[in-house]
């Protein structure tokens, strides 16, 4: 029997390269589809160590055995998926859809809000999390938010609003993530995976400290030397303190992946099923 959805046939346009979005990444190359992540000049994606993201600086990142190579221009990115791999371009705009046409575009740059991506954009547009409206933005959104609803693919109106509380880890909440305590380069003494203890030296911006606000394993830390702006998120610390979570992709970035692998399989399965 003829499969419904030729995934190898379809591209799939991913906005954005950290964490949750490489989680989608990562799940859509699995399944078969030709993907190709954009990015800004510069990223700034917490957990690393799973996020494709870093390819930008690197020129290729491995995440659970899948590689992404940076494609140094739109027409490198056939060549990259010839090879097996997933390429990442820069090109904050998405400004390549115009000429690649993908059948598939996803936001995954969670921004909290609508940074340009309209529903006309694509056949098929789906958007991560609150900032979007069904119809107007994308054709489904997913919901990010922690809870019975993560995951979930929404069909009309939009995803519940960003409460500005990270969600809870074992109970702890504000607490697990770190923020930078002044403007200015980021210079760390530890590294994703260490284990801390509440008090411990994180690392400095312009010789302000950064100290652990409690106990267990960084998660996520900004790559040495960015430049940050007082206030942003630059890591997290996992209470529960298994470090293999800090090198495979998180239970949410999963859930919030099979949300849009539904929404392409439901789009494409009613288009090619048709008589």
């Amino acid at each position: 029997m003829k499969p419904l959805v030729q995934t190898a046939s379809v591209r799939v346009l991913v906005r954005g390269g950290g964490d949750l979005a490489s989680g989608v990444a990562w799940r859509l190359h699995q399944s078969g589809f030709r993907v190709l992540i954009t990015e800004i000049p510069e990223p700034l994606a917490v957990r690393r160590k799973v996020s494709f993201c870093e390819a930008v600086y690197d020129g290729q990142s491995v995440v659970e055995g899948v590689k992404a190579v940076l494609a140094k221009e739109p027409g490198q990115v056939s060549g990259v998926w010839d090879q097996g791999f997933i390429p990442v371009l820069v090109d904050p705009d998405a400004v390549c859809r115009h000429s690649m046409k993908p059948e598939v575009i996803v936001d995954a740059i969670l921004a909290k809000k609508n940074l340009g991506t309209a529903a006309k954009d694509a056949p098929l547009v789906i958007a991560l999390g609150p900032g979007f409206e069904v119809g107007k933005d994308a054709l489904f959104i997913v919901e990010t938010q922690r809870g019975h609803n993560l995951g979930k693919l929404i069909t009309s109106g939009s995803a519940a609003p960003n409460t500005g509380i990270p969600g809870a880890v074992q109970g702890i909440t504000a607490d697990r993530v770190l923020r930078a305590p002044a403007s200015g380069p980021w210079l760390n003494t530890v590294d994703i995976g260490d284990r801390v203890r509440k008090g411990d030296l994180i690392g400095t911006v312009q010789g302000k400290a950064l100290y652990a606000s409690i106990d267990g394993v960084l998660r996520g830390l900004l790559r040495p030397g960015v430049s940050v702006s007082k206030g942003l998120k630059m890591g997290d610390i996992d209470p529960r303190g298994n470090r293999d979570f800090c090198f495979t992709i998180s239970e949410k970035a999963l859930a919030i992946a099979g949300g849009v692998l539904e929404g392409i399989l439901r789009f494409f399965s009613r288009r090619w099923s048709a008589p």
